[in-house]
């Protein structure tokens, strides 16, 4: 975290630092640190904010046809230059507005509990990476730092926000789902899964706001290489789990006891899978 001139630090959340200036703007700051399992590892990985940062701004130029944004503009100040965005102070909706194309992840987990996902009933058979039928809405609460976000189903997103709001947020999730699941296709990845964040603007405007369509956000597969059945060639932080997961980690997932520090290979492998990503879908290399 930053001391920056003309600027308060109002807030840090996992990976971003927030600040607000005298005129009511945000100024949204990307860090390179990296989280899993509902922690902040002591490890970074560098340029992280700066590229996710860049995939960000990219994925809202896509996406500025049908969908208004919290992108101000991009002069910032000198120390936090290229990771950071100035953005419009919202009024942040308390929901995770996750949008699911195949079967993975927490969402894997129900389906083999009860054969559907929060409250969307699918199909019997499906296996581990399997398409979906149709995209399914599947919201989540946000959990303070250091909790689990819980999934919840549509009627209890009802609750918390209001049915109107509520069906609103659902349509422009899956609105902005299928289109970035279209870009995505077209340079050869899938776009299992991803989740949004909104608020309202002082009219009450809809805003996609937070990071946009990244690897901490989203899971982007290769479509060569997807096969139903097995868990998947993964550009996003699934590589960081599986190592903390791995007996060579030494960690235990469901313990009190903090993640160590990731070796020197995993973060340099990681930051490819970053690097690779941002190549892909933007097609011009980071610089």
């Amino acid at each position: 975290m930053e001391n920056i001139q003309d600027f308060k630090h109002i807030y840090s959340g996992k990976v971003r630092d927030i600040y607000k200036n005298d005129k009511n703007e945000l100024l949204f700051v990307a860090s390179d640190r990296i989280s899993a399992f509902d922690w902040v590892l002591p490890s970074v990985i560098t340029d992280k904010g700066k590229i996710l940062t860049h995939l960000t701004i990219w994925w809202l130029e896509q996406l500025s046809e049908i969908t208004e944004n919290h992108l101000l503009s991009l002069d910032v100040p000198s120390e936090v230059s290229g990771r950071s965005m100035m953005v419009k102070n919202l009024k942040m909706i308390p929901i995770e507005a996750v949008v699911r194309g195949y079967l993975s992840g927490s969402g894997l987990l129900e389906y083999k509990k009860n054969q559907s996902i929060c409250g969307n009933l699918l199909p019997p058979g499906l296996q581990e990476s399997s398409k979906l039928p149709e995209p399914i809405f599947t919201p989540a609460t946000k959990a303070d730092l250091g909790e689990h976000d819980e999934n919840i189903n549509f009627e209890q997103m009802q609750k918390i926000i209001g049915s109107d709001l509520a069906m609103q947020v659902k349509n422009k999730a899956m609105e902005i789902f299928k289109k970035a699941s279209q870009i995505a296709d077209n340079k050869n990845l899938i776009l299992a899964d991803t989740k949004f964040e909104f608020g309202l603007d002082e009219n009450q405007n809809l805003i996609l706001a937070d990071e946009v369509l990244t690897p901490d956000s989203s899971r982007f597969w290769p479509k060569e290489s997807w096969q139903e059945g097995k868990s998947q060639i993964s550009f996003d932080k699934q590589f960081v789990r599986d190592w903390l997961t791995s007996k060579e980690s030494g960690w235990d997932k469901n313990s009190n006891t903090p993640p160590p520090q990731l070796p020197l290979e995993i973060i340099e492998k990681t930051r490819e899978k970053y690097l690779e990503v941002f190549r892909l879908l933007t097609g011009s290399k980071y610089e």
